[in-house]
């Protein structure tokens, strides 16, 4: 089973907040609430898995920018927490300022604590505790390792303990958090790497920024010989209207046929909804989806015509694997739950902390449609 549930304490205007993970969950709210922060927060938590967590921190603005910008109680320390529940396992992680008898570079975030325990037959047992620079954990055969300032401040030891033999427990959490994939910032500009061709590798899942889109349109219209998920996609956005891919040598382009237009347009002449749109169905439709998709606006540029069939594009993915949006488009809300019956959370703030406010589980319908998934 994968993660079912994340906690986050302490990031920008979240205080606290428990978060399902859930196979589609939808959090709506008006600007400024927090929902980018929401979003971000799991961002951060999966560059834990990475080892790049206390980095990530440092780019977003150090200390002054990341950590809750709320009243602290006094003497309090100011520590950004997450916990993930995963499978029978709960992860803690602790990221906070460093004392003055540490060493680290200056206002460097770093590890606080950081734990494993699992759950079994109502009870908790820590299989591995860290506090500041000393780690103990339990090997495969339940003996006790310890170790002293082998890790920095600035490395988690589910990234860096890599022996799954020995410690599968850290392996698995690992796994799961590096399967998630984040999709928000598709350039569009004139000089974007979306407007040109890419090199023609076969391509399973699309990159964050997008910028290998044709090679994943390529995967499916050359290797998997099955694009109907994307043709769908494009049919339901833009009735008649064809994709067209090709592969010439070393690279991949594609270009779309209108229906009303005599000739295919190339990506450096779409506009930049359309494609945003392209992106989204390279994103959901892709040979081998991520174990976890989060979108932030995904409805941003895209005429309010297309919310029907992003809507559907998004009910369709959350078949094949865990889908999880952030939008303030009331609309797109709506047309999810009309085609899944899942309900959207609303995400508030009040007296400066975010809040989500979950509906009751809804029971999700039959699948929208019968899709062959690759193994």
């Amino acid at each position: 089973m994968p993660v079912q549930a994340v906690s986050v304490s302490g990031y920008r205007s979240i205080q606290h907040l428990a978060l399902p993970i859930a196979p589609l969950t939808v959090l709506v709210g008006r600007n400024a609430v927090g929902k980018t922060n929401i979003y971000r927060s799991l961002e951060v938590l999966r560059s834990a898995a990475e080892g790049t967590i206390t980095r990530r921190i440092a780019e977003e603005g150090g200390a002054a920018s990341v950590l809750w910008a709320g009243l602290q109680r006094h003497r309090e320390p100011m520590r950004l927490s997450f916990k993930a529940e995963i499978d029978a396992l709960d992860y803690r992680l602790e990221i906070g300022l460093p004392m003055l008898s540490e060493v680290a570079l200056c206002l460097e975030q770093g590890v606080k604590e950081e734990e494993i325990s699992l759950r079994s037959g109502g009870k908790s047992t820590v299989i591995m505790s860290r506090q500041g620079p000393k780690l103990w954990l339990l090997d495969v055969d339940g003996e006790r390792r310890e170790f002293s300032n082998v890790l920095l401040p600035s490395e988690t030891a589910i990234a860096s303990l890599r022996d799954a033999d020995r410690y599968p427990a850290l392996e698995y959490i690992r796994r799961e958090l590096l399967g998630w994939q984040f999709y928000h910032s598709f350039r569009t500009d004139s000089v974007s790497p979306l407007r040109n061709s890419c090199l023609a590798v076969a391509t399973p899942t699309l990159a964050p920024d997008g910028s290998d889109l044709a090679a994943v349109f390529a995967t499916l219209y050359h290797l998997r010989g099955d694009a109907t998920a994307v043709e769908q996609a494009i049919e339901e956005a833009m009735p008649g209207a064809r994709l067209l891919v090709a592969v010439d040598k070393v690279r991949a382009s594609f270009s779309l046929k209108f229906a009303d237009q005599p000739r295919a347009f190339s990506p450096h002449e779409l506009s930049d909804g359309t494609l945003r749109y392209l992106c989204l169905v390279g994103a959901l439709c892709s040979y081998r989806l991520p174990d976890f998709i989060a979108l932030n606006e995904p409805e941003a540029s895209l005429h309010p015509d297309l919310i029907p069939a992003l809507a559907g594009l998004i009910a369709r993915a959350s078949q094949r694997t865990r889908v999880w949006v952030v939008t303030h488009s009331k609309p797109l809300a709506a047309e999810i739950t009309r085609l899944t019956g899942v309900k959207p959370g609303t995400v508030t703030k009040r007296r400066g902390a975010t809040e989500v406010e979950m509906p009751a589980a809804a029971v999700r319908p039959p699948p929208l449609r019968e899709e062959r998934v690759p193994a």
